[in-house]
C-alpha cells in the first residue's frame, strides 16, 4: 500500500463524514457512481437444490442468498384455512465483523420485522393458497435469509431475495387423508405460488441534508443523516415508504425518490426477466 493510499484510508475511517463530502462536493462517490446510479445487480434463481425456492442477489458487493423450506402444520383455529410465510434475516459475522456470534443482531431483527410488515401490508400473497384442508394441514413457508457479504443497503437485497425465491417455489400436490389424518404430497406434480404483487425496494440516504444517494455502501450508510426506502409494485403504485433519521425530507427530494424507486423497479424486473428466460423458466 502506497503512502497516499494508507493515508487516504486513515482520513477514511477517523473522518468518515468529511471523507464523504470532500467526493460530494465534486458530484462523485468513494466508489465511482455518480449520485443517482446504483450498483451492478445480479439475480440468480434457484440456487439452492435442496429449498423449494431459492435466489441469490448480488448489490454490488452487498450479497444476500434467501432459502425456502416448505413444511406441513396445522392452521391457526381464528383462521383455519391460512397458511404461514416466515421470514428471518440472518446477519452473521460472516458477512461483516460488525456482527457478533449469537443471538440475532438488533439490526437482523428490526430487518426481519419490517419484511414481515411488508408481507402483510402489501398482501403480497394470499395465505389461503397454502391451504391443503381446510382446519388440518396446511403449508407453512420459512424464508431465510442470509447475508453472506455485507457492504450497505442490505435491506433492498434481502427484498428482492425474498420476492424472487418466492417467485420460484413449486410445492407438491398435497391432499389430507381424513381417515388417515395424514397429508399425502406427491413430488410428480409441482404447482408454483400465486403471488399477488411483486413489489421492490430502492433505498436512498440523503447527507447534509442536501445530497441524495441511491443505493447507499455501508459506508455511507453509516454518515448519513436519513434513509428512505420507497417500495413500489409492478404497476408503480407505492407499497411502503420507510424512513430513518431525524431530518425531514424535504418534498423534492421525495418527489425525486419516488421517481427514481418507479425506475429501479422496471430495472429489477428485467433483470429477473432475463434470469428466467435464461432458466426456462418462463
Amino acid at each position: 500500500m502506497s503512502t497516499q493510499t494508507y493515508e487516504a484510508e486513515t482520513f477514511r475511517k477517523l473522518q468518515p463524514q468529511e471523507y464523504l463530502r470532500k467526493f460530494l462536493l465534486k458530484e462523485v462517490r468513494p466508489d465511482g457512481r455518480e449520485l443517482k446510479q446504483f450498483r451492478q445487480t445480479t439475480v440468480n434463481l434457484g440456487c439452492i437444490s435442496t429449498t423449494n425456492g431459492s435466489s441469490l442477489v448480488r448489490i454490488g458487493n452487498t450479497t444476500v442468498v434467501c432459502g425456502i423450506k416448505a413444511e406441513v402444520s396445522v392452521p391457526k383455529q381464528t383462521s383455519t384455512k391460512e397458511g404461514y410465510l416466515v421470514p428471518n434475516v440472518e446477519l452473521s459475522p460472516m458477512c461483516s465483523p460488525k456482527f457478533k456470534p449469537g443471538p440475532p443482531s438488533e439490526h437482523a431483527q428490526v430487518l426481519s420485522e419490517n419484511i414481515n410488515r411488508l408481507l402483510k401490508s402489501a398482501s403480497i400473497l394470499d395465505l389461503n393458497t397454502l391451504c391443503i384442508h381446510e382446519g388440518s394441514a396446511v403449508w407453512v413457508l420459512y424464508a431465510d435469509i442470509v447475508c453472506v457479504n455485507y457492504d450497505g443497503n442490505v435491506f433492498d437485497a434481502c427484498v428482492i431475495g425474498l420476492i424472487t425465491a418466492l417467485s420460484n417455489v413449486k410445492l407438491p400436490k398435497a391432499t389430507f387423508a381424513e381417515e388417515e389424518g395424514l397429508v399425502k404430497a406427491t413430488e410428480e406434480l409441482l404447482i408454483p405460488l400465486n403471488l399477488s404483487r411483486l413489489p421492490y425496494p430502492a433505498t436512498f440516504s440523503i447527507f447534509d441534508g442536501q445530497y441524495l444517494l441511491v443505493d447507499p455502501t455501508e459506508v455511507e450508510e453509516s454518515v448519513a443523516h436519513e434513509v428512505i426506502t420507497i417500495i413500489c409494485d409492478e404497476a408503480g403504485q407505492i407499497c411502503t415508504v420507510w424512513k430513518v433519521g431525524g431530518i425531514s425530507c424535504t418534498p423534492k427530494h421525495l418527489e425525486k425518490c419516488i421517481s427514481i424507486a418507479r425506475e429501479r423497479y422496471i430495472e429489477i424486473a428485467a433483470i429477473v426477466e432475463n434470469e428466467e428466460k435464461s432458466n426456462n423458466l418462463i
